[in-house]
């Protein structure tokens, strides 16, 4: 399986669902490549905003990557393309070039039991606790993604979406 991340800039919450995704879809013993990337190109080579940075380190998770632009060929390349919110999802569909590949993106918090569909927001110009909001979110859908990922029949399956 390989899923991508995605949000606007690749800095905030693209790269904390890239780190909690690997880390739900191994603890279930899911093979994965799991990668993020932004629609936006401001922060292209850039380590993760330093607030990611800690929001994830105080959970006992590390982020390493450096923000990317998503890619037309990203469509070919991953499974899945987990937008965080409708905005980011319009903008990869626009880009995709074919309804089978826009079909590939959804909502990473479709994946969440407490608010299925819902956005990530994005909390960019917020203060600490909007980062500590955005990691519980990413954790529930990314842990609930991995546990449908770990059945062969779950409709988080590229064959299947």
């Amino acid at each position: 399986m390989r899923v991508l991340a995605l949000c606007l800039g690749n800095i905030c919450r693209s790269p904390v669902a890239e780190a909690l995704l690997r880390r739900e879809l191994a603890a279930q013993g899911v093979e994965a490549v799991v990668d993020s990337a932004g629609t936006g190109d401001w922060h292209v080579g850039r380590p993760a905003d330093p607030r990611s940075i800690e929001v994830a380190r105080r959970h006992g998770v590390r982020l390493s990557g450096r923000a990317r632009q998503l890619l037309r060929r990203d469509f070919a390349d991953y499974d899945l393309i987990l937008a965080m919110d409708s905005q980011n999802a319009a903008e990869a569909r626009a880009l995709a070039g074919s309804p089978g590949a826009a079909a590939r993106v959804r909502l990473m918090r479709d994946f969440d039991p407490l608010a299925p569909g819902a956005d990530v927001p994005d909390p960019y110009l917020g203060g600490k606790e909007s980062f500590e909001s955005m990691y519980e979110m990413l954790e529930r859908s990314a842990r609930e993604f991995a546990r449908q990922a770990a059945r062969p029949q779950s409709a988080v399956h590229a064959d299947r979406i």
